[in-house]
């Protein structure tokens, strides 16, 4: 087992903000080598006859089938700007993409290399998880110039446990600022409750069940800027977003997302798996 990650000030301030910045968490050859292999990854892709745009404006009305089969999967969604009005990509298929989600850990060896260190496992440990599985993963691009914004949201909406042990890891890739839209976050907002749950709806398609429509106090949010090869740590509950990228460099980011085995996964949630591929832990 790795050495201590998280020092008593650390879990403390998890505990009080929601979340932990833990600076060169992984090297800068670590992330050169995942961004190899999403350019890799996005070279062999055909996007012909795919049009599923990531949109956390309108997301009961984006959501498709190709989404929602993506909790065991490979699969590649677009940036809302990246399409002309006939429907033709404005730029390369390289320039246009979001997002690649959401079973990356498990179906690519690299990305799985990447996932499954004895650190990250550690690290969980440490915030409680007793024995920790990866839900899922995704690779995020924030394109330059058309790099779309991710409103104010808690991981929890999404992805929902009983009881709640959900731990969010997002590693930047590159250096993440202002600029180029870097996560922003309300410290101690995940002490608000959690305000939404997305779910798969009974018929088809899914639907937002709203427990608190209250607005975030975004007046409180704090910009997180940080250098490649970082990671934060966030709690299921903590309201966070990004600002859209306008600026002319990418932010390039990989998340993960970890469950302990012993909650319940409710069938409802939108992310769902074929039962011949469960989760696994490290």
């Amino acid at each position: 087992m790795s050495a201590v990650i998280l020092n008593k000030d650390q879990v403390s301030a998890y505990d009080r903000e929601g979340f932990i910045v833990l600076k060169g968490f992984v090297s800068p050859d670590s992330c050169d080598q995942l961004r190899g292999r999403a350019v890799e990854v996005v070279r062999d892709f055909d996007p012909s006859g795919v049009v599923s745009i990531f949109s956390t404006h309108e997301q009961t009305r984006t959501s498709d089938d190709y989404f929602l089969q993506s909790g065991d999967q490979i699969r590649f969604f677009f940036e809302e700007d990246a399409f002309n009005p006939d429907g033709t990509l404005k730029q390369s298929k390289e320039q246009s993409i979001n997002k690649i989600g959401h079973a990356l850990h498990d179906l690519d060896p690299v990305f799985d290399q990447f996932s499954r260190t004895t650190d990250i496992e550690q690290l969980a440990r440490e915030l409680g998880f007793d024995d920790p599985l990866l839900l899922q993963s995704m690779y995020i691009f924030k394109q330059a110039r058309i790099g779309g914004e991710v409103t104010c949201h808690q991981d929890a909406t999404f992805l929902y446990t009983e009881p709640l042990k959900v731990l969010g890891l997002w590693f930047a890739l590159e250096d993440a600022t202002i600029e180029n839209g870097c996560l922003g976050a309300i410290p101690g907002g995940h002490k608000l409750g959690l305000k939404s749950r997305f779910m798969r709806a009974e018929d088809v398609g899914t639907r937002f069940e709203v427990f608190d429509s209250s607005p975030w106090p975004e007046e409180k949010l704090a910009p997180l800027e940080v250098r490649k090869g970082t990671l934060i740590v966030l709690h299921p509950l903590l309201p966070h977003l990004s600002r859209e990228n306008r600026s002319a460099k990418s932010r390039h980011a990989y998340t993960l997302h970890v469950i302990d085995a012993s909650v319940k996964y409710p069938e409802e949630n939108w992310l769902q798996r074929a039962p011949e591929m469960p989760l696994r832990g490290f």
